[in-house]
Formats: structure tokens, C-alpha cells, sequence
């Protein structure tokens, strides 16, 4: 007997399993919202040197041009004012101290020496403003999105490991507890170093909701139901994504804020008394007492009649003697064959290109004519479609083409967007919309491409190595916004450029619509023959790393 035959005796879809999904609703609702904060956490509000006061029959816009120079664009300049204070028209301030400074040779402008003056309108204060993260600086404020998904990635590995050798609900039980206490930490932060510190942390942490949550609810689901049940719960992190607009609108302060996506953990820590483990883990490790209990629990909540001599512990004890692994997998087992090594390496590029682009355009909501609380909450909106346009194409047009396409229109609407005159704001903003919903699509499709490509008994070992190098490409994503200093359209050509490499890298894929799930590395590598396939066996596993 299977654990699949277990989960047909004591239902595989039914009230058991529509309270998992709930109960496991909250970390994908926060995921979102801790990986999108920076976009307010980290805002930089307008600022310029900071200068001393004007005099009297001075208006302020007057004291501002006599002091700072314009940029190229016409603006004041936000890092620089000049060296001496500059004539006006009809007046004979700083005419004299100006000469002097051309006679000496000395710079016409210089760096703020005094630090900055900020506008407070829209943020009474962020980390930017905290610790003046601006001009020179501006690198530390990018960096500190980088630091996360460094944390994140780090995380993954642990949590990965750990929740296989202790269990999910333990593991995920630590995670909830890590998060809160770094992202309490985080929020106390006194410095820019204790702010790094506790900040990618706090990444280390959420990367448990990343990799526990979802075996620990697909675990109990059967076969013909993870595909409903996995865009059902993907919709919780486009949740996240438009509840992160109304929070950030309604929270003003960085730190408080940052405590208002931290709370939350408390909740999710107590709703774990209720969150089962998962029985087939139990059986793998032997605990077949435990898995017993839960299994007449689910039985009982899907109402089966299910009694303890039709599920017996000796039944059990077979079942868990059949799941248990005799060797462990290793990631060298993914590239010691041609056509295994030839898949993961494609598959690497495809995840960097995926992560890279959906956190490149997610992270910039600048320069689109709506302010970023309406951005936030339209490139949230835009993720629904999306998901409905991947769970249609996957089925007619096929794994690998849907995955291609998605991502060859990510990269053609930031292409496009570079065409597009800096006065046709509206048009940016479409572009922008569609090029968010392209990236989304394509991070939907990639877990299901993936799962399907890899044997069974590599299956979770090759989604640990891409989603790995996923991760990679979200944690460089926010410093090749920093390219916009060489060239202005540099960060969104790199980010379009890096989106259709893997738009081509994805076509060197084998399609899986209609192929049978490889079992062994003999049937990846052509030794063996499948035949058909039921289009709707694998899950799709939709949440974002």
C-alpha cells in the first residue's frame, strides 16, 4: 500500500484539507509583504542640502536657486549646492562671494556638508531618511534589499535541510518565532549595521515559509485536487501584494511599519495548534503512532468511516517501510547524466531570469504618473489574470512555450518601455502593468515546468538547487537598479535582457504536457519509454521564493 491509497480511505480533498489551507494562508500573505517592504520602507522623498535660512524679504523658492544648481533635467540638485551663494536677477546677493570663489579656481558646486533637509509630506520617516541613505549613499539603501534575499537564500538551504531531519509544523514553528523576534529587532534598530543585520535575518527566517509551507500542505492533498488547491492558495500572495499598498498607505513610519507586517507572526504562531504534520513525513521517519492519530483525524473531519481496524498500525508500519528512502538524493546526482545535467542547467537560467525580472520590475514603481500606493495596489490587481492566463495556456499551448512566452513578454514590454517618450507617462504605466503581469506568469509556470522535468526520486532535490539560484537573481535584482547612474535605461535593458536570455533558454526544454512524470534518472536519460499522462497530476506550486 502507498500513502496515496491512505489518503483515499480517509478523503485527500475535504474539510481536513480546506482548514490546512487556511491555516496556511498567513505566510504566504506575509511573504509578499516582507519581501515587496522596501519599496516604502527604503523610499527616498525628495531632500536637498541642507541650507541656512533665508533672509526676510527672501521667498524660499529664491533661496533655493541661489543655492543649489539645477540637473540636466532642469531640477534642483539633490546632492550638491554651490560653493558660494549665487547672484539673482534684480539682486546683488552673493555676487561678490561668487567672484572670489572663481578667482581661487575653486569648484562651482559642492557635496552637502551639513546633511539633508527632506520632505515629509508622504513619509514622516524611512531608513533612508533615518540614516541620510542618499547621493553617495544611495548604494547602502539598495543594499539592504540585497542583504535580505542573501538571508533568504541562506535560509532556504537551512530550513531545507532541517525540515526534512525534524519536521515541517517544528521547523515552521521556528520560523514563525524567528520572525517575529528579528523583525522586532529590526524595527528597534538603533544603526544602518544593526538594521543589515537584523534585516537579513529576518530573511534567514522567512525563507521557512517559502520551503515549509507548501509540502506541508500538499502533503495531505491527493493527486487530482493540487492543482485546484494550488491556485487557490497562490491567490494569498497576490493578497499580500495589494494589502501591502493599503498598510503602506495607512503607516507612514518605517518602523512602525515594519512591526505592522511583524505582528501578524504572533497569530500564525498560535494557529499552528491546529496545523497537522505531515503524515507522510511521520511515516518516512517512522513515527507511525503519530501518523495514525492524524490520519483518523482527517478521516473524522472528512467525515470517511475510517475505524481504527481498517487502519491499523500494522498497515501503517507497511506503508512506512514502502516510503522510506533508501538512499538520499545529492545534488551531484542532477548533473552526473547529459540530458539530467542539460535540464538543470537550463532550468538554473530560467529561475535566475524569472526572480531577477518579476523583482526587477516589482521593486521599481517610480516614474509611472500614479503614486506607488496605487502602483503597489494595481500590480497586485494585475497578478490575478496572470495566474488565470497560466492555468489556461499550460493546458493548451504547453509547459515549455507557456514558460517562453510569459517570459519573452516581460522582457518585449521593458524593451518597449525604453522607446516610449519620458511625456507619455500613461503609456509607461500600461507597459509597466503588463510587463508586471508577463513576470508573474512566468513565476507561476516555472514550479509547475520544474516538477514536472525532474525524476521523483530528484524531484525536490532539483527544485531546492533552481529555486536556490532563483533566489540569487532576487538578491542581485535590486543592485542592478544602481546601473541607472552609467546610463539612465541601463536597469530596465538588463533587466529585459536577462528575462529573454531565459525566454530562450526555456525552449531548449523538453514540453511535459503530455509526457509521462519521470520516476527514475533511467527514464530522464531515454532508457525507458513513458507513455501517457493525465494533464492534471502534478501541482502547481505557486509560492514565490
Amino acid at each position: 500500500m502507498r500513502f496515496e491509497e491512505l489518503l483515499d480511505q480517509v478523503g485527500g480533498f475535504g474539510p481536513f484539507q480546506l482548514r490546512n489551507v487556511a491555516l496556511l494562508a498567513l505566510p504566504r500573505i506575509l511573504l509578499p509583504m516582507n519581501f515587496l517592504l522596501p519599496i516604502f520602507l527604503a523610499a527616498v522623498p525628495a531632500h536637498h542640502c541642507v541650507l541656512p535660512g533665508a533672509p526676510a524679504n527672501f521667498s524660499q523658492d529664491m533661496w533655493l536657486e541661489a543655492h543649489l544648481p539645477r540637473e540636466s533635467d532642469g531640477t534642483l540638485s539633490s546632492c550638491f549646492h554651490f560653493a558660494y551663494t549665487q547672484a539673482l536677477p534684480n539682486t546683488t546677493l552673493g555676487g561678490e562671494g561668487q567672484s572670489r570663489g572663481e578667482l581661487q579656481g575653486e569648484p562651482s558646486t559642492v557635496p552637502c556638508p551639513q546633511g539633508w533637509e527632506y520632505d515629509h509630506s508622504e513619509f514622516s520617516s524611512t531608513i533612508a531618511t533615518e540614516w541620510d541613505l542618499v547621493c553617495e549613499q544611495k548604494g547602502l539603501n539598495r543594499a539592504t534589499s540585497t542583504f535580505f534575499f542573501v538571508g533568504v537564500l541562506v535560509g532556504a538551504v537551512a530550513f531545507g535541510y532541517l525540515s526534512d531531519r525534524f519536521g515541517r509544523r517544528r521547523l515552521l514553528l521556528v520560523a514563525y518565532v524567528s520572525a517575529l523576534g528579528m523583525g522586532l529587532a529590526t524595527a528597534a534598530s538603533v544603526s544602518y549595521i544593526m538594521f543589515v543585520i537584523t534585516r537579513t535575518l529576518t530573511g534567514t527566517a522567512l525563507a521557512g515559509f517559502t520551503i515549509i509551507v507548501m509540502p506541508l500542505e500538499l502533503e495531505w492533498l491527493d493527486v487530482g485536487h493540487r492543482t485546484v488547491a494550488g491556485v487557490l492558495s497562490s491567490t494569498f500572495w497576490t493578497g499580500g501584494v495589494m494589502l501591502l499598498a493599503l498598510v503602506g498607505y495607512l503607516i507612514r513610519d518605517w518602523r512602525w511599519l515594519l512591526l505592522a507586517v511583524t505582528l501578524p507572526c504572533v497569530p500564525g504562531i498560535i494557529s499552528l495548534w491546529w496545523v497537522p504534520e505531515s503524515a507522510r513525513w511521520l511515516l518516512t521517519q517512522g513515527r507511525v503512532e503519530e501518523a495514525h492519530r492524524y490520519l483518523l483525524c482527517c478521516a473524522r473531519l472528512n467525515g470517511r468511516p475510517v475505524g481504527e481496524d481498517s487502519l491499523s498500525l500494522e498497515a501503517l508500519r507497511k506503508v512506512a517501510a514502502a516510503e522510506r528512502v533508501v538512499r538520499r538524493p545529492s545534488y551531484l546526482d542532477l548533473l552526473r547524466t547529459p540530458r539530467l545535467r542539460h535540464i538543470s542547467l537550463c532550468c538554473m537560467m530560467v529561475w535566475f531570469g524569472v526572480n531577477f525580472s518579476y523583482y526587477g520590475l516589482s521593486l521599481d514603481i517610480s516614474g509611472l504618473g500614479l503614486n506607488m500606493y496605487q502602483t503597489q495596489l494595481l500590480f497586485g490587481a494585475v497578478e490575478l489574470p496572470a495566474k488565470l492566463l497560466v492555468y489556461l495556456s499550460v493546458r493548451h499551448a504547453g509547459r515549455r512555450l507557456t514558460q517562453a512566452g510569459m517570459l519573452l513578454g516581460a522582457a518585449l514590454t521593458l524593451g518597449f518601455r525604453l522607446l516610449v517618450p519620458t511625456e507619455k507617462v500613461y503609456w509607461s504605466t500600461a507597459l509597466a502593468v503588463t510587463g508586471k503581469g508577463f513576470s508573474e506568469a512566468a513565476f507561476t509556470t516555472v514550479y509547475l515546468f520544474t516538477s514536472e522535468l525532474y525524476p521523483t526520486v530528484l524531484r525536490q532535490t532539483g527544485m531546492g538547487l533552481t529555486a536556490l539560484v532563483g533566489r540569487l537573481g532576487g538578491s542581485l535584482a535590486p543592485l542592478a537598479a544602481l546601473l541607472d547612474g552609467v546610463w539612465l535605461s541601463l536597469p530596465k535593458l538588463t533587466y529585459g535582457g536577462i528575462a529573454l536570455l531565459a525566454a530562450c533558454t526555456a525552449l531548449l526544454l523538453p514540453e511535459t504536457r503530455k509526457a509521462q512524470l519521470p520516476e527514475t534518472i533511467q527514464d530522464v536519460e531515454g532508457k525507458s519509454a513513458p507513455s501517457s499522462l493525465q494533464e492534471e497530476q502534478m501541482p502547481m506550486k505557486q509560492v514565490h521564493d
